[in-house]
């Protein structure tokens, strides 16, 4: 099969399409054809050489794909059939022809999303779901923070936020984006942070309350100013650290708001943990694909050998939703 790999750590350049041979899928794994693969921040990382897999992970990059079912491995339990369209969340492996991964981790599409575009979903509707409502708890009627609005996660938290009745405010880098969020996507407040005080907007929205959660891919060049910008019990989820990994924070501006940071990934959760998340995705957010109220965001599309494209697109921050390979 065609894969990708990297000749060592850097830039888009060290990507490289090789023949490789194809997985052969253990007990309890499903055997899939793909047909697109979304790009991560995760491939991102681990293309510098900041992001290695897991042990026992596949080196090749990839966190999530659409495709056919190819075949099973011993013991697959879940009613699937071979050439049935389904997307799964991965470990690594999908920059590649064919991926085995646990059946708990694969779902059926949402009904009236088509096989490409699928390929947005898995990760990111994974990753919202357990961060904002299955860790954070959001409730119906409270105000959650999303930065980074314009990526694959940003786009999808604003969506499912909005469904669930939170008011949504939003961050993105450009007055273009910013209109993206508001008008498309339906947030209730865009932030444009290159020229605005994020912490001062959230306070006036907020009448001085603060977000009761707040989802950050940043880090520690955020923290102190998320601390500033949560409510009284407030709950912030750090999920990714683009902003850097340390930071100093006053503790008696936490104590004072009763408040909790916490700190997540879901690359090297358990297969058990997964496939609840997984679960949980089927059973709350894919009604939404399928009514319609929730949409995969796909920015653009490119062939599984223009790769380094793709990651040079990505790594300009250009892109408002998903990147996306196609086989």
């Amino acid at each position: 099969m065609r894969a990708i790999f990297t000749t060592g750590a850097g830039g888009p350049e060290v990507l490289t399409l090789a023949e490789t041979p194809g997985p052969v899928p253990g007990v309890g794994e499903v055997l899939i054809d793909v047909i697109a693969a979304g790009i991560n921040r995760a491939d991102v990382q681990q293309r510098r050489g900041f992001y290695p897999p897991p042990p026992g992970a596949s080196e090749i990059l990839g966190l999530e794909v659409s495709g056919r079912i190819a075949g099973f491995g011993p013991n697959v339990t879940k009613p699937f059939s071979v050439g049935e369209k389904v997307v799964a969340l991965l470990t690594g492996g999908g920059y590649a022809g064919q991926v085995a991964v646990p059946a708990g981790q694969v779902l059926s599409l949402p009904e009236g999303i088509d096989v490409i575009s699928a390929a947005a979903l898995p990760e990111v509707a994974a990753t919202v779901h357990s961060n904002l409502f299955m860790t954070a708890q959001l409730q119906r009627g409270e105000c959650v923070l999303i930065h980074g609005g314009a990526g694959g996660i940003g786009a999808m938290a604003i969506q499912l936020a909005k469904a669930a009745g939170a008011h949504v405010i939003a961050t993105a880098g450009s007055d273009e984006k910013v209109a993206m969020l508001t008008g498309y996507l339906g947030a209730d407040l865009a932030i444009n942070y290159r020229s605005e005080d994020f912490v001062e907007r959230v306070n006036e929205f907020t009448a001085g309350l603060g977000a009761n959660v707040i989802l950050d891919v940043v880090g520690a060049k955020y923290l102190a100013r998320n601390v500033a910008s949560l409510a009284t019990y407030g709950r912030l989820v750090v999920i990714g650290l683009q902003g850097g990994a340390t930071a100093e924070l006053n503790l008696g501006a936490l104590l004072t708001k009763r408040a909790a940071i916490i700190g997540t990934t879901l690359r090297a959760r358990s297969v058990e943990e997964k496939t609840t998340i997984m679960e949980g995705v089927r059973e709350n957010v894919w009604p939404l694909m399928s009514s319609g109220a929730v949409k995969p965001m796909v920015d653009k599309t490119f062939p599984l050998a223009q790769v380094a494209a793709a990651h040079e697109y990505f790594d300009s921050g250009e892109h408002v939703g998903k990147v996306l390979l196609t086989l």
